[in-house]
């Protein structure tokens, strides 16, 4: 069996699209694939259109609604976690990732040739703005988090029931999915695609989001926002001391007539700046830390549905 995992936000107006998709993906996997639709507390009628409509698909289906919004990456380790397998594949429901990726995935897991398939965009449909910043973003990425991570970014992945296991094992809060992906190891392949416009609505994956994943990042896998702290410390050192002969020869040489004030200004407004961005860096791997102390679950579950395949042709028409 093929388990296929659909995080759904706000993706009414593709249900129809995504429904056709992975009923033509069941029949070219010999109707072995099992279909997990995560509601990730949209604010649209995706529960309620699928309730409607999974019962007449011609594939197995489950259907997960979550309790409230918990991002994508949560909702993503509640399919995996709830699919049967023994192999998974990670699928967008705005059908940017075409269908034939998911089905490399799933013949080269079958095929015992990699434990985990990452998709990397050769290229990508998407206005040139979004392009760009999209760019911009896994660039820094991969050098300031991970430097194994391919070149575009990975979006979609597919993996064995083992390493499902391993990567659901690690709990962590506020981190990067994707992340943990590439730093469980094992053997990993790479299958290129080219990523494909979206046909509607917009993404929700904002600049405010990016922002966020990429602090996410930093403070989950590296301490270079440490390292850089301790740069600007040793530098505000050199600063100092700098400032201080400056200072003491102009003293002397009678060319600051109000003893200590410019001085003083400027050094009190130089290391408070410092004081506060180290304190906001410590602060930020100290809150992160004491997140994962609390053992929330990453999701709750608030209703899981079975639907059994239907002999009759998948409907998906809007209503």
């Amino acid at each position: 069996m093929y388990s296929l995992i659909i995080p759904v936000y706000r993706s009414e107006a593709s249900l129809h699209e995504l429904l056709e998709a992975v009923q033509a993906l069941d029949h070219r996997l010999d109707h072995r694939l099992q279909a997990v639709f995560v509601i990730d507390d949209s604010p649209d009628r995706c529960y309620e259109m699928l309730v409607q409509r999974l019962p007449e698909c011609p594939f197995r289906s489950r259907l997960l609604l979550l309790s409230r919004n918990f991002g994508s990456f949560a909702a993503i380790r509640a399919g995996l976690a709830n699919a049967d397998g023994p192999y998974f594949a990670v699928m967008a429901a705005d059908l940017q990732e075409p269908a034939d990726l998911m089905l490399s995935f799933f013949r080269t897991l079958a095929a015992d040739a990699a434990d985990v398939v990452v998709g990397v965009r050769e290229d990508r449909a998407d206005p040139l703005l979004t392009r760009l910043t999209s760019g911009a973003f896994w660039y820094l990425y991969r050098k300031l988090v991970q430097r194994e991570l391919p070149p575009g970014g990975i979006d979609v992945f597919g993996c064995s029931v083992g390493f499902r296991d391993h990567l659901l094992q690690l709990m962590e809060s506020r981190t990067s999915l994707m992340g943990l992906v590439l730093w469980l190891g094992f053997r990993r392949q790479a299958i290129s695609y080219r990523r494909l416009p979206r046909r509607h609505g917009r993404s929700a994956w904002g600049l405010a989001l990016k922002v966020r994943y990429m602090l996410d990042s930093l403070f989950a896998f590296t301490d270079l926002p440490l390292q850089l702290m301790m740069l600007f410390g040793g530098l505000g050192l050199v600063v100092t001391a700098v400032l201080t002969v400056v200072i003491l020869i102009a003293r002397w040489s009678g060319l600051i007539p109000v003893p200590g004030y410019t001085a003083t200004l400027v050094v009190i407004l130089f290391f408070a700046a410092l004081n506060l961005l180290g304190l906001s860096i410590v602060g930020s791997y100290a809150w992160r830390a004491y997140e994962n102390t609390k053992g929330r679950p990453p999701y709750l579950v608030a209703a899981k549905l079975d639907f059994h395949a239907s002999p009759s042709r998948c409907r998906g028409s809007a209503s």
